[in-house]
């Protein structure tokens, strides 16, 4: 399969066309309605430093439906103790660049670049992108961002400097998703982390259908916050 150039025109070239490894185009930029209308039709981007702007949509999808959470025993156990404080969007660059530096702190490579940074960071400013908070004795303990468009949630990233802080704060996102009437969060790729939370892959063709349909609910912007 060939790999698309963008051009300065906000279009892409449909999913299906992806390469096996999932890589659809190259360039473009990171302006809020090129990263919202790639989040749209089962797209986003993924590049290191140093590396022009990677756009992907790969196949299969890994998909959770907030009513299909998993919660193990041992995890509810740590939730019901009660241990963090749980609030959403009071922190989104430092939830951000803390996704960015637990990987560059352990010698790992990132995308979570400069210009990714600044670029969700419009989103969220357009109440778009949303964080979750797990405090611990008054300091940030842990959480992850993502995406939001319609009746569906594009995660990002998480990441956890005290134990079980970022799971407790995925589990309370899926439970508030489910209130909201949420149908889908994207996890874009397979981790056994995520699997254990009762996500599953699909097939691509079928994760842009069920988007689609997501995307017929209206989107829920601005800052969200615990109900």
């Amino acid at each position: 399969m060939p790999v698309f150039q963008l051009s300065e025109d906000l279009i892409f070239p449909p999913a299906h066309l992806a390469s096996e490894g999932g890589l659809l185009a190259v360039g473009g930029d990171l302006s809020p309605d090129r990263l919202l209308l790639a989040y749209s039709q089962g797209i986003f981007p993924w590049f290191g430093e140093d590396e022009p702007i990677l756009w992907w949509s790969p196949d299969p999808r890994l998909v959770l439906h907030p009513v299909d959470l998993k919660v193990s025993k041992s995890l509810r156990k740590t939730i019901r103790k009660k241990m963090f404080r749980l609030t959403m969007d009071r922190a989104f660059e430092d939830v951000i660049r803390s996704c960015s530096a637990v990987r560059v702190n352990v010698g790992e490579p990132t995308w979570i670049v400069d210009d990714m940074i600044a670029a969700y960071r419009k989103l969220h400013e357009k109440g778009y992108a949303h964080s979750v908070e797990a405090w611990y004795g008054g300091e940030l303990a842990g959480g992850l961002y993502g995406i939001s468009l319609g009746g569906c949630f594009f995660g990002e990233s998480m990441f956890t400097r005290v134990t079980n802080a970022s799971k407790v704060a995925f589990v309370h996102l899926m439970r508030q998703l489910s209130d909201w009437s949420f149908d889908l969060v994207d996890c874009q790729v397979t981790t056994d982390h995520l699997i254990r939370f009762g996500a599953s892959e699909i097939p691509r063709d079928l994760f842009v259908k069920r988007l689609n349909r997501s995307l017929t609910l209206p989107t829920r912007r601005g800052k969200w916050q615990f109900e």
